[in-house]
This record gives structure tokens, C-alpha cells and sequence, in this order.
């Protein structure tokens, strides 16, 4: 299994490798999501620890019940070689109707057939007023005209 582009990356194949794993977890799909990742996949996510696609999808499943109407966007910040560094802000609610916006950096690792072995996340949680979001789009994919981070002041 082979998940174009390869590295090493360029910026526009780092941007395109960004973007898609954005649309990915946009569509909160947690099997299709996992298969972007090697098998045997390490994360740090903020500060739990898993490692393989059974446990990315268990802990995708877990995220998406808790974080309602999530939206994503990611920006490349860096790469060089096989690594991807990117920021990235979420939107999401939780069951009561309090609104967050998560703030965070990954810094990814792919093999030679484009998948990711390695990712690390660091993420902070700020609540906001509903009045404050930022990601309006209808759920899925964000739309091509949509402002990036930067043009968002993120």
C-alpha cells in the first residue's frame, strides 16, 4: 500500500500531503483516516501514546463522539526530507453546546511509500463564545475558497 506524494517533499507536495490529510480528518471517518498511517503508526497526542491503526481508530472514534461539529484546518510550518512540520486550529463542540477552538503543531514522519510512521502533537483547548468561531463551512471538506490560518490571523 502506497499513499502518494512520496518524499522527500517539496513545498507543494508537503501543502498537498497537508491538505489531504485536513480533507481526511474533516470527513471524521476513522478507518479512512488510520490508513494514511503505517501499521505499526506511533503518535503522541497531546499526552497519550498509541501505536498502530487499531489504536488510531479507537482513539479517533473516542475524539470524534466527544469534539461535535469538528472542522480542521492544517498549514505546512516546515519540511525537509521525509518530514512534515504543520500547525493546525480545530473548531468543536461538546454535548452541553460549549464551543473550543483547539490550537496545535504536528510533526510528521513518512516512509518511502508515503505513509505516516510518526506523528506528535501538541495541543491547546481554548473556549470561545459561538459568536467567535471562525469555520463555518457545512461539515466535510473544507471549501477551496475558504481563508487559511494566516488569512485568518491564526
Amino acid at each position: 500500500m502506497s499513499r502518494p506524494p512520496f518524499p522527500p517533499f517539496s513545498s507543494e507536495t508537503a501543502a498537498q500531503k497537508a491538505r489531504m490529510a485536513e480533507d481526511a480528518w474533516n470527513s471524521r471517518h476513522a478507518e479512512k483516516v488510520s490508513l494514511a498511517y503505517t501499521p505499526d503508526s506511533i503518535w503522541r497526542n497531546r499526552s497519550e501514546f498509541l501505536s498502530g491503526r487499531d489504536a488510531i481508530v479507537a482513539f479517533l472514534t473516542r475524539k470524534w463522539t466527544k469534539e461535535l461539529d469538528y472542522r480542521l484546518l492544517k498549514e505546512v510550518w516546515a519540511h525537509a526530507g521525509n518530514r512534515i512540520a504543520v500547525r493546525f486550529a480545530y473548531e468543536w463542540r461538546d454535548a452541553s453546546g460549549g464551543w473550543f477552538r483547539s490550537y496545535g503543531n504536528e510533526n510528521w514522519e513518512f516512509d518511502d511509500a508515503g505513509l505516516m510512521a510518526l506523528r506528535i502533537a501538541s495541543i491547546n483547548d481554548l473556549p470561545i463564545a459561538e459568536s467567535e468561531r471562525k469555520f463555518h463551512w457545512p461539515l466535510g471538506r473544507r471549501p477551496d475558497d475558504h481563508p487559511s490560518l494566516s488569512d485568518l490571523g491564526l
